[in-house]
């Protein structure tokens, strides 16, 4: 088994220069976000959680997923093949800001026999908004460890909250596993458990 992590990182658009961040300072005071809703297969109603904190400085906030895990083979249905989690967030935003989602890592745990395969991919947007296209990471066996995928959106592809609005942000995560030509069991997952597999969402500010 490889011990390594798996590092995906994908570049949603090339075109644009990186964004200046001295250009649009990030607010000082603090933010706060809810968790409004927890739903979707890979996190069933009293079965799961998640939860979420801003970090200190307002840069990012960190979502956290309990028993969100697919799996194939070893007797797993085709239903636990592919599970997915969507969380409604309210970001209490200060007045005269706005934000985005610049940059989002997320990190699990994997165990992936020789011809298995599994895949990440998440979207999010807000409401009332088209989602953001899903980017896939697949990660094949032999491997066993953390795994990490990595989305960066470019600045002009950055989709901003309506200024002076407040608009829940919906993150929609799937995971899938795929047992192929393998025996064994294999599995995927975002569960802290395990130690190191937050997902964090950076934030891009922008002054109203």
């Amino acid at each position: 088994m490889l011990g390594m992590s798996v590092v995906a990182v994908t570049i949603l658009s090339l075109l644009a220069a990186p964004a200046d961040s001295s250009a649009n300072p990030v607010p000082t005071e603090k933010i706060t976000l809810d968790i409004k809703t927890i739903n979707g297969s890979g996190c069933p109603a009293g079965t799961a959680t998640a939860s979420a904190d801003v970090a200190s400085d307002n840069t990012s906030f960190t979502v956290r997923y309990s028993n969100f895990t697919a799996k194939a083979g070893g007797g797993a249905s085709a239903l636990d093949g592919r599970k997915n989690c969507q969380i409604n967030v309210l970001v209490h935003v200060p007045q005269g800001f706005t934000y985005a989602i610049a940059e989002a890592d997320y990190r699990g745990f994997a165990h992936i026999e020789s011809g298995a395969s599994t895949l990440e991919q998440a979207n999010y947007y807000f409401a009332g908004t088209s989602p953001t296209a899903r980017v896939r990471h697949t990660f094949p066996g032999p491997f066993h460890g953390q795994w990490r995928a990595t989305d960066t959106t470019d600045v002009a592809a950055l989709v901003f909250a309506p200024c002076g609005e407040d608009r829940n942000l919906n993150i929609n995560a799937e995971l899938r596993a795929d047992d192929g030509t393998s025996t064994g069991s294999t599995f995927i997952e975002m569960d802290s458990e395990h130690a190191n597999v937050d997902t964090v969402y950076h934030f891009a500010w922008k002054n109203c």
